[in-house]
Formats: structure tokens, sequence, C-alpha cells
């Protein structure tokens, strides 16, 4: 499907705020509106959107009905998620009863929202944004010249996302020369439990780009062989390998992180770059899915290009 564009921000604008997968605490989601009043934009989350529950932040049901508000509410052009976790993949067989909707929004969050971030892609040919929770940019956890460049993304003043120090894996990688294409992926277990279901990650020409948390080498390793059996590499432009934080050995206290990504990079027939600071990691880097982009090779480096997303709308003479 086309990917479709979203239009940027202005003062003014609406957020609508959910939360997917797991709770944040009230101060936090408090601390977001807050900080988004700061830029300028009028923030909301309903009343209701965090209760009790043993996993999520509300029962399925509800936290579809708020997700479906915000898709359909005529008046608002984002939905930024509070926090990642785990549950958005629940909502998806209920996604699939809902008509495609006829004005794209810009969706914000990154982790479990991985699910939602395919799912708008491959089913509405949406545009989004792989970028912090807003819990945690309430929380000023992210460096301010990260803010500064989101910021400038949702507001016009950033068009392209580039990305200049990648580092070639393999013999396919630095072979490349130029590559036009654009990014799908996200969340590593997250693209592994959408295997084998309808909503199933699709890398066919496309830079797969993968990132996560607390998995052990082996544990990496295996989901990375379910992708090549399954065939998700078959087609794939490259694949792209962002922050990988925790999952110490316990025999040594130290990942195995990189032996794991090399060994990887030699057994698979594309190209492998490692070198985008997106993910769990304090640098969090937003990262336009679904854009069309270009990696290239200057002779020197490797550097990747993606535009945002968003309708440049020309001033009025």
């Amino acid at each position: 499907m086309k990917n479709k564009k979203w239009s940027i921000l202005k003062p003014g604008d609406i957020v609508d705020i959910v939360a997917p997968g797991y709770p944040s605490p009230l101060d936090q989601v408090a601390d977001g509106i807050s900080y988004l009043q700061n830029w300028g934009l009028k923030a909301r989350a309903p009343k209701d959107m965090i209760q009790k529950h043993f996993l999520h932040a509300n029962v399925d049901e509800k936290r579809f009905a708020f997700l479906k508000v915000a898709i359909e509410s005529p008046d608002s052009k984002v939905i930024w998620c509070s926090r990642g976790g785990y549950g958005s993949n629940r909502l998806l067989p209920l996604l699939t009863k809902m008509k495609v909707p006829k004005t794209q929004k810009i969706l914000i969050g990154l982790s479990d929202i991985t699910s939602l971030h395919h799912f708008f892609a491959q089913e509405w040919g949406w545009s989004t944004l792989h970028a912090c929770v807003l819990d945690r940019l309430g929380r000023h956890a992210l460096p301010p010249e990260l803010e500064k460049e989101l910021h400038g993304i949702l507001f016009g003043d950033v068009t392209e996302v580039s990305f200049k120090n990648l580092k070639p894996l393999n013999a396919k990688a630095r072979e490349v020369k130029k590559i036009k294409s654009k990014v799908v992926g996200g969340n590593l277990t997250v693209l592994q439990s959408s295997m084998g279901t309808p909503f199933e990650i699709d890398a066919d020409d496309a830079l797969l780009f993968v990132e996560d948390i607390g998995e052990r080498g082996y544990r990496i390793d295996r989901m990375l062989e379910q992708f090549r059996q399954a065939g998700t590499f078959k087609k794939c432009d490259g694949l792209l390998i962002g922050d990988f934080i925790g999952g110490e050995e316990p025999a040594t206290g130290r990942d195995n992180f990189k032996k794991v990504f090399i060994r990887w990079a030699q057994d698979l027939d594309i190209p492998v770059w490692s070198g985008i600071p997106s993910g769990h990691a304090h640098i969090q880097r937003a990262l336009p899915l679904n854009t069309p982009c270009v990696l290239v090779n200057d002779g020197k480096k490797f550097i990747l290009n993606i535009e945002t997303g968003a309708v440049i709308e020309k001033a009025k003479k």
C-alpha cells in the first residue's frame, strides 16, 4: 500500500494520549501533558485511561475504545502513546474491524507500540514515528538535542532524519553504493510475536530495523533464526541494528550482542549495518517508519537519510 503522510503541527493543535499497553503513573501522564503544553499543544487523555489491571493500563475493550476515539477524532493530529510495555498486539484483531481512516495522524511510540506501527503501515499505509513514549518525554529523560529534533520533526522544521554513523557488518553492506527503500520494524520481540499471524511483519523491499531490551544473546539469535526460516529476509533490502541493552550473561555479567550480530551478518545474504541509536537506551533518536529513505556510501561512510513522512504545507502568498 502506498504510504500516506501526516500533517505538521502548529501551536494549538490537539494531541490524543493513549495507553495501549502498560500503565504510566498518573503523575507521569500529567507531566507529559504539561510538557506538550509547553510546546503550545493541547494534550488530552481519557479520565479513566489508567485503571487497575493485573497486566495492562486497562481492559482490552477500554484500551481499544480509547485508541479508536484517538484515531477517529476529527480535531486531533497526533496519537501519542504514554508507555510501551505489553498489550498493543491484543488490540490488532479489533483494529481490523475498523474502516481505513480517511485522515492520517502521526502515531508516536516505541517498544510494544511496534505492533501498532506495522499494523498502521501494512493495513492503512500510514507513515509513523518510532520515538520516545510520552511519560519519558515528560520526565525530561530525552537529551535536549533530541527533544529539539523531535520538536522540529513534528512542527516541520526538520524534514529529513540523517543517521551518519552506520557501520557495515558484512561484505554485502560494504559493497553497497546506494539503496532507495523505506524503514520498517521496531522491537524485535514484538516483531517475533507477529510471526504466523495475519499481522506478520512484511520486510519485502524494505530496510528492517530491530532493537530490544533485556534479551540475552541466545534469545536474539533464536528470534533472528525464526525470521530466516520464515523467509522474512528473502526480499529484504537490508538489516539495521538499533540499540540492544540489558541481557547480560549470568556467567560473565557482560552481553554477547556483538558476537551475535557479527555471526548473523556473515550468515545473511543481505547487507547488515549497526549504528542506529534508537530503542530503549538513553539516546532515543526519532526514526520515521514507512517513509522513503536513501542509504548511500559517499566513499568514506554510510549515511541513511529518511524522510519524516510529513506533509509540508506551502505558505499562502
